[in-house]
């Protein structure tokens, strides 16, 4: 997978986010955007996932050496971000089982085996309106982490995390990225310290 930025822009009204991007994010490589609150970061990711239009430029994605259109690269992403609601009425067993209707899952991993990595076995049937920020944060990570897509975008992954829970964030980056294209907004060193390549907003202002 190849995602190809060429002279990309984004505006609101007649200010300008960022300008002249060209850059071109390759599978089995992770990338982090950084950036001030505010600088544009959520915007760009956005861009990269197909769901916001660039004011100027052309985003191309490729995968096995076949163009992707805008409007398909949807089955080939999974996105966590902070404002992307989960279902709050739903379980956590029904919110596994809704998820993986639209999404396939990576190495076939089954709602049981997702649980346990959660450590959430006395939570499969409570509702999400119930579960504690942090553990909200911990199923849309792995939401998106166990998708089986060849791009995976996190936005500030482990808000609301404790120490344990980024330790648990690191070790779980490590084991299920291989090959796919990763890239993380964010402005905490301890999100992306992972990451190959760093991106910087300011750069493209």
């Amino acid at each position: 997978m190849e995602i190809i930025l060429d002279k990309v822009g984004r505006r609101f009204n007649r200010e300008w986010i960022f300008k002249n991007i060209e850059y071109t994010f390759q599978a089995g490589k992770s990338y982090a955007i950084l950036g001030i609150n505010g600088s544009g970061k959520s915007t760009l990711l956005q861009i990269l996932s197909g769901s916001l239009s660039p004011s100027s430029g052309k985003i191309t994605y490729t995968f096995l050496g076949k163009e992707i259109s805008v409007e398909d690269i949807y089955s080939h992403l999974s996105i966590s971000a902070p404002y992307l609601e989960l279902i709050e009425d739903f379980t956590l067993s029904e919110t596994l089982k809704f998820h993986f209707n639209f999404k396939k899952r990576l190495n076939k991993i089954s709602d049981e085996k997702i649980i346990e990595i959660l450590n959430m076995q006395s939570s499969r049937n409570k509702e999400i309106k119930y579960f504690s920020s942090g553990m909200k944060q911990r199923v849309k990570f792995i939401l998106a982490l166990l998708s089986d897509t060849a791009i995976l975008l996190l936005d500030e992954p482990t808000s609301n995390m404790d120490e344990e829970g980024v330790a648990w964030y690191h070790h779980l980056i490590n084991e299920h990225t291989k090959n796919r294209v990763v890239i993380v907004c964010s402005n905490q060193v301890e999100e992306y310290k992972f990451c190959e390549e760093k991106i910087v907003i300011a750069d493209y202002k």
